[in-house]
């Protein structure tokens, strides 16, 4: 059996779900445009610099769902998952995932995005694992705050270990280990796979790939 990791944001999906979900936010008029999307663009432009305090910005993005119902919550991912996501999910990254699960692969996504944002895309895609960012609760409410280590750069190395140890297995457990992603901010789990795969990459994981014979696709 083959274990199979896709990052989500660029990589599967044509844009960034994290950024998405706070311009979707500020579109509705919950959050403030003048303050907010100059914070929203300024931690966007920091993951893709390989500079994001990852600290910082779940303080900056998990603050909003601490002022909602989840029943609102909800109500507003609908509308997200259908104006933002869904246009954002091409054929060929629904094809490669179905691929790798009709073969019988372990399939994940393993993302910095929390899993609020994330599970429906997730869902969507019909991937039965996903190790993301987790927003803690109290009472079925959110509080503002991350929970445990965030899944970002080594971080998923240690979310994906604890997950495959929860299932009795571990990276030498399978026949091929995979692990598509678009950015640079990955290179220490792909780094530990058999098989990286760059995809739609950053410039320096580009670089980095052909340098070292890695795959480069394109899913858009």
């Amino acid at each position: 059996m083959d274990l199979v990791l896709f990052d989500l944001d660029n990589t599967l999906l044509a844009g960034d779900s994290d950024f998405a979900w706070a311009q979707f936010l500020i579109g509705k008029g919950v959050l403030d445009r003048e303050v907010q999307e100059a914070k929203n663009i300024a931690f966007y432009e920091d993951y893709k610099a390989g500079t994001l305090d990852i600290f910082a910005f779940l303080d900056f993005q998990l603050a909003p769902l601490a002022r909602h119902s989840r029943t609102e919550l909800d109500a507003w991912h609908r509308e997200f998952m259908e104006s933002s996501i869904r246009p954002m999910i091409t054929a060929p990254s629904r094809a490669l995932v179905e691929e790798h699960l009709a073969r019988g692969a372990l399939v994940a996504v393993v993302t910095a995005t929390n899993s609020f944002v994330t599970g429906p895309i997730v869902r969507e895609f019909g991937i039965p694992h996903l190790i993301a960012t987790i927003p803690a609760q109290e009472n079925g409410a959110f509080t503002g705050k991350p929970r445990g280590t965030p899944s970002f750069k080594a971080g998923k190395i240690e979310r994906v270990e604890a997950w495959l140890e929860s299932l009795g297995l571990f990276l030498g457990s399978f026949e091929q280990t995979w692990f598509y992603s678009d950015s640079h901010n990955d290179l220490p789990l792909m780094q530990r796979v058999a098989r990286p795969v760059a995809v739609d990459p950053d410039d320096t994981l580009r670089a980095h790939a052909e340098k070292s014979g890695w795959p480069v696709i394109s899913l858009r």
